[in-house]
């Protein structure tokens, strides 16, 4: 197992697109996960969700976050991105990031589609600040 360095982490993570397990902390302390679509804006992980999901009234209370990434192809790989997340509300440019971040997904064809669906009133994006990222490659070699 080597661990990733920061050229790998960013390549890891803007490479192939792989969903995100976002973990967030529930008012009774009880963790919740949700899988998130995810890009890179500078250091910053940038994703969107609903004003009223349990992830956002999660984020709205505290902002302490845990985004796992992992690659579960032999000889395996994950980055785990501990930080802060920064709720813009309103976000004027919701549309351009839900497109930008559904075209990363699924293409440039059938992503735009998705951007209209979802940059609309009432999504939100959300910004990870990255505090500590612990990130190792070749697990099984």
């Amino acid at each position: 197992m080597q661990t990733m360095t920061d050229a790998e982490i960013r390549s890891f993570l803007l490479g192939r697109p792989r969903t995100a397990m976002l973990a967030t902390v529930r008012a009774n302390g009880q963790p919740h996960a949700a899988p998130v679509w995810f890009d890179l804006d500078g250091d910053d992980v940038v994703f969107t969700s609903g004003h009223t999901s349990v992830k956002m009234a999660n984020l709205r209370r505290d902002p302490r976050v845990v985004l796992a990434i992992d690659d579960e192809t032999p000889p395996y790989a994950y980055v785990l991105v501990e930080g802060t997340a920064t709720v813009v509300d309103p976000t004027p440019d919701i549309r351009q990031w839900a497109t930008r971040i559904a075209v990363r997904y699924l293409g440039d064809e059938i992503g735009p589609l998705y951007g209209v669906r979802n940059g609309v009133p009432g999504e939100l994006l959300v910004r990870v600040t990255p505090t500590k990222i612990v990130a190792h490659t070749g697990i099984t070699d």
